[in-house]
């Protein structure tokens, strides 16, 4: 009986110790890739630039686009008619990608249940695209204006709608459910992991853009860190 106790602490204490080697591992990577610049020799576009934003709330990168202009018209797939307010007068759009079961099941970080967290972790659920409409964005440390080509544009605009999950006929599909007046939910694309966030996303775009990115994060701040003037 002791042999057999002995031996089970000790596969007990290996597998912590694992656990805790791959999370070491895990931190260091993320900081040390996240700090890896890409297309560091980026340089904003002076004449007939495109105006666009990345927008933080702390933790979660979104990715914010003028409604409309020349190269596209996203009112045409995410109308803002389908908010709370109905109000069609935004100026921009924000994206921001993410686990379906986390966005729509925490509205605010009190209503977080392990069982949420723990599927979006795993790579267990499904995925959503929050959409936010603002009728004027100003810029802050947590909102950061990039003046970028129409070719840089229409390669965002394509990442995006890959994001997005559609049906036959081309249209994204709404999810019922909102935070506020001035925001819906649309069922997209990929799984959310601990490998691939919701900044890892907003981090993707950038770089399938040619833009100033990280090589790879889960973090916003060293998104935005490559961003400071």
């Amino acid at each position: 009986m002791k042999f057999y106790f002995l031996k089970s602490l000790k596969i007990l204490l290996s597998s912590i110790g694992i656990f805790l080697l791959l999370i070491i591992v895990y931190i260091i990577s993320a900081y040390t890739l996240s700090y890896i610049p890409v297309n560091s020799d980026f340089v904003e576009c002076k004449k007939d630039a495109v105006e666009i934003y990345i927008m933080t709330n702390g933790v979660h990168t979104d990715l914010v686009l003028p409604i409309k202009n020349e190269h596209r018209d996203w009112s045409e797939s995410v109308n803002p008619a389908n908010t709370k307010s109905g109000s069609t007068r935004a100026k921009f759009v924000a994206f921001g990608w993410g686990d379906k079961g986390f966005y729509l099941d925490t509205p605010t970080w009190a209503d977080l249940k392990f069982t949420t967290a723990f599927k979006a972790m795993c790579y267990l659920g499904t995925s959503a695209m929050h959409v936010t409409f603002y009728e004027n964005i100003g810029e802050s440390k947590s909102c950061k204006k990039i003046l970028i080509t129409k070719e840089s544009y229409l390669q965002l605009i394509s990442y995006i709608n890959k994001s997005f999950t559609a049906d036959a006929a081309g249209n994204y599909k709404l999810i019922k459910g909102a935070y506020g007046r001035n925001d819906s939910f649309y069922d997209a694309n990929g799984k959310y992991s601990l490998f691939f966030t919701c900044n890892t996303w907003a981090n993707s775009g950038l770089k399938a853009a040619d833009l100033k990115a990280c090589l790879w994060t889960p973090y916003d701040q060293a998104i935005f860190d490559k961003y400071e003037k």
